[in-house]
């Protein structure tokens, strides 16, 4: 098998045990097994646990980053956004939604590099709510930037949420729940 296709496959096997687990518990032979090669080609291809647990990251984080980048576009309406972020969080996940817990994992020791690369990351997507519940606020009028914070952390609070729901929910499509989340929007609105 050609090395890029088997380092695909050792990702999404790992991404799916670090997820359930996180970084603290996850198990490299377990990841080898599920994928059918040796622990020592785990350690061949990234190194260590920790270079096979940042190579999850790397891979879901920036597309994380970039669907919601691009759900807030400002061409689009203000009050739409919220439900596209939604969406487009649930379809960069599907197929692998212990992804967002590796993202947001908290078993990661404060200090390491890995928990550093992680909050980098972290960092730029609360900046990014940041940005949107600002702009969802002053449509109403409402420049208070305590207010924008306080709705910034219900947002990511309301986000992780709802990803923690979906995971427990694994026939629920990306498009189920963006359409459940709709509804529950519409709900919160009125």
């Amino acid at each position: 098998m050609p090395r890029a296709r088997r380092e695909e496959q050792i990702i999404a096997a790992a991404t799916d045990e670090f997820g359930r687990h996180g970084h603290a518990s996850a198990s490299m032979a377990e990841i080898a097994r599920r994928v059918g090669v040796t622990k020592p080609m785990l350690y061949t291809y990234f190194g260590s646990k920790d270079g096979l647990y940042l190579a999850c990251l790397e891979r879901v984080a920036p597309r994380l980053v970039t669907a919601i980048e691009e759900a807030m576009a400002p061409e689009r309406p203000a009050a739409e956004t919220p439900y596209r972020v939604l969406s487009a969080v649930f379809g960069v996940l599907e197929g692998q939604r212990g992804a967002w817990f590796v993202l947001y994992d908290r078993t990661l020791r404060p200090g390491t590099d890995l928990h550093t690369a992680a909050q980098r990351h972290r960092r730029t997507i609360d900046e990014l709510a940041a940005s949107g519940t600002a702009d969802l606020l002053r449509g109403h009028r409402n420049d208070d930037p305590l207010d924008a914070d306080a709705l910034k952390h219900v947002w990511t609070g309301t986000v992780g949420a709802l990803v923690g729901w979906w995971t427990a929910h694994p026939d629920q499509s990306a498009a189920d729940m963006a359409a459940r989340c709709a509804r529950l929007l519409t709900a919160i609105r009125n």
